[in-house]
């Protein structure tokens, strides 16, 4: 028994040793590889690089020119969807409303405006439309954030409606 011990207690000097070994090794060539210059210009270049396909994204997504085309669109479908109610063509009006919910930036307040100046079965139409707008495809599958803010303010809001309609 006693030379089991020894042996395992030289096993596990020789495991420590070979770990502090290991470290020292890895810490020795990272301080190496950290003070090549060339290292740090192939850093500088490699940082570079994915910050100018984010600065792209940024200036895509902030577009003047697009976001007043969706004021525009915005404007006019409401305005659609008011001419349809007042003709009485609910469905249509409701059509134009649930376009307008889609491009609006704030869609939650635009519901909230909608539940006080529309008609209670007009407003009802309204929110079954859309569970019918959230399950449409977009470009590749994908769910745009209206949608999804839509899908959130229906659960939040109108969990009976929501889970009526299998949203």
């Amino acid at each position: 028994m006693p030379r089991v011990r020894a042996v395992l207690g030289l096993l596990a000097a020789l495991a420590a040793c070979g770990a502090v070994a290991v470290l020292a090794y890895c810490v020795h060539r990272d301080r190496k590889r950290r003070g090549d210059p060339a290292f740090r210009r192939r850093l500088r270049d490699k940082r570079g690089a994915q910050r100018r396909p984010a600065e792209a994204r940024g200036a895509q997504l902030w577009d003047p020119a697009k976001n007043e085309k969706l004021q525009e669109l915005f404007l006019q479908e409401v305005q659609m969807g008011e001419l349809w109610l007042s003709r009485g063509e609910h469905r249509l009006g409701v059509e134009h409303l649930s376009n307008a919910l889609l491009v609006c930036g704030q869609p939650q307040e635009l519901l909230k405006v909608f539940k006080h100046t529309l008609p209670p079965q007009v407003f009802e139409m309204l929110l079954r439309k859309i569970p019918l707008i959230c399950q449409s495809p977009g470009r590749r599958g994908e769910k745009s954030r209206a949608v999804q803010v839509l899908e959130e303010i229906m659960a939040e809001n109108f969990p009976n409606l929501a889970k009526e309609i299998n949203l």
